[in-house]
């Protein structure tokens, strides 16, 4: 039995150029794919998506996001800023408290297909 983490791999070296051509063709531009790497290396920290997952569920200040994850405000504060930058949260000022929500319906998808994937992760093989 062949171990799974073994890629299977064309024993042929006929290049299908149509096809080659065609994917090249549809390709996004490099840079393009750089920030779409760039934006799923946001996803890549744990306390990232839990703050994503928060805000899916309810807008929150620094505080309230501190107490569900038993952070500091500081640390919270510092992974808020990652996601606005990444234009994954936005936030609005009500007197002095700052509110953060999802920045728009996009994320929600994104972070919902994520779920949607390791849900069925192995059910499909």
């Amino acid at each position: 039995m062949k171990d799974k983490l073994e890629i299977d791999r064309c024993d042929c070296t006929v290049i299908h150029e149509e096809l080659v051509e065609k994917v090249k063709k549809n390709m996004p531009q490099e840079e393009m794919l750089y920030d779409l790497a760039e934006l799923f290396k946001v996803f890549g920290d744990s306390t990232r998506v839990k703050i994503l997952w928060a805000l899916d569920e309810a807008e929150m200040c620094v505080c309230d996001i501190a107490v569900l994850l038993n952070m500091t405000q500081s640390a919270i504060s510092h992974q808020l800023r990652v996601l606005k930058q990444a234009r994954l949260v936005k936030n609005r000022r009500d007197g002095k408290v700052v509110y953060y929500s999802l920045d728009d319906e996009h994320v929600k998808d994104i972070f919902d297909q994520g779920l949607n994937h390791i849900k069925e992760d192995g059910q499909g093989e």
